[in-house]
């Protein structure tokens, strides 16, 4: 990609799943030069899914390389000199058996940003084990909580420890490094663990807890978990959802005033045992129409009531039409790049290129046509 906040900056990024390309492709959407080192050979980790379909690859190019090879493990070290970052997500010891461990790359490089993303972290008696986002959440303390009352733990989308505790944390983890590596001069290694990000996501439960505001023994029994009544989904005439969440007293009242009633003769919510007569009387009001009538009425108030969408509702609604949430790439939709920059917009992603498509993108890394076409005919480069 060309252009975004990013431009400028160089990223080497080892072939994987998850969490890892999710952190190349934010850096990328934002105008990092990033190039993916895949294998020759495909390998079955993660789902399996037609070339070109994996959106997290997108916006950046691809070189199959043999790393079983000495020759295919040097050019991954010209590389990786020649960039401020790197991002690899094997389980702890693989880079290093490889000979692609932190600590040549930075003799190599002392100013790299050597990016480290696993479940479960560099060090730990869990460090060299398999585990997957739901696992993670529930090494945490998060799934626990997760659900509605009387019921099994909920398994999330694989948003939570995957992308938000782990890609994102790459993320800022990443930039971080390389803004105090541009400053002084130094490189380190950035460990970045998904168990460490879902555990970070709790502080602000954490104080809920401390608060006496959230029970986490009681999961679905506060205020934010399905528990109050103020704060759930609810079925409407036609099938479909309306979301209310209206914390605060005054959009309260309005959520009440658009529903037909009286705020002040309705069952006081801030009181827990109230909450089965609230939820009672909500339930049946906002099933008594369908989802269209209260988007209707509830549109353009503070009333904290939308309505639920499916994905392909939401690609289309005028507002996230408006906002351009939505960009098409080679056909498919898919979210556009975030966040948004004032002086140095981010450009529409390139669509995700063909496993070891990319050697020509190894001249501007300052690799040789001679190098290239020796690797090719010996098969150590695709």
């Amino acid at each position: 990609m060309t252009g975004g906040p990013l431009a400028g900056l160089r990223v080497v990024e080892m072939a994987g799943i998850g969490p890892g390309p999710f952190a190349a492709m934010m850096l990328a959407d934002l105008g990092a030069e990033v190039i993916r080192i895949d294998r020759i050979t495909p390998g079955d980790a993660g789902i399996a899914r037609p070339e070109g379909l994996d959106f997290t690859l997108r916006g950046r190019a691809s070189i199959a390389l043999d790393l079983k090879q000495p020759e295919g493990v040097a050019l991954a070290l010209d590389l990786i000199s020649g960039a401020e970052a790197l991002i690899e997500g094997f389980r702890p010891g693989v880079m290093e058996r490889l000979g692609l461990g932190p600590d040549l790359c930075l003799s190599r490089n002392p100013r790299l940003s050597y990016g480290r993303l696993t479940g479960w972290g560099q060090e730990g008696p869990l460090a060299k084990t398999a585990g997957h986002d739901l696992t993670y959440l529930a090494q945490s303390g998060l799934l626990s909580m997760l659900g509605r009352s009387g019921a099994p733990p909920v398994a999330p989308l694989n948003l939570l420890g995957d992308y938000a505790g782990g890609g994102m944390l790459m993320v800022a983890g990443l930039l971080a490094s390389v803004l105090r590596a541009r400053a002084e001069g130094t490189g380190q290694v950035v460990d970045a663990a998904m168990l460490d990000g879902v555990s970070l996501m709790m502080v602000p439960l954490c104080g809920l807890i401390a608060a006496g505001l959230h029970d986490p023994q009681a999961r679905g029994g506060s205020l934010l978990d399905s528990g109050a009544p103020q704060y759930d989904s609810y079925i409407c005439a036609c099938g479909g959802y309306l979301a209310i969440a209206p914390i605060e007293a005054r959009f309260r009242e309005e959520l009440l005033r658009g529903l037909g009633f009286e705020p002040q003769e309705f069952p006081d919510v801030s009181r827990p045992e109230n909450w089965p007569a609230a939820r009672a009387a909500l339930a049946a009001r906002i099933a008594s129409r369908s989802r269209a009538h209260w988007e209707a009425v509830f549109e353009g108030t503070d009333a904290c009531a939308t309505p639920v969408l499916s994905l392909k509702e939401a690609q289309a609604h005028p507002a996230n039409l408006a906002r351009r949430v939505w960009v098409e790439v080679a056909g498919h939709l898919q979210p556009a790049p975030a966040p948004r920059f004032s002086q140095t917009p981010a450009a529409v992603p390139r669509p995700p290129a063909p496993r070891g498509s990319g050697a020509e993108a190894l001249a501007g890394w300052g690799i040789c046509e001679t190098r290239i076409r020796a690797l090719r005919d010996r098969q150590i480069l695709l």
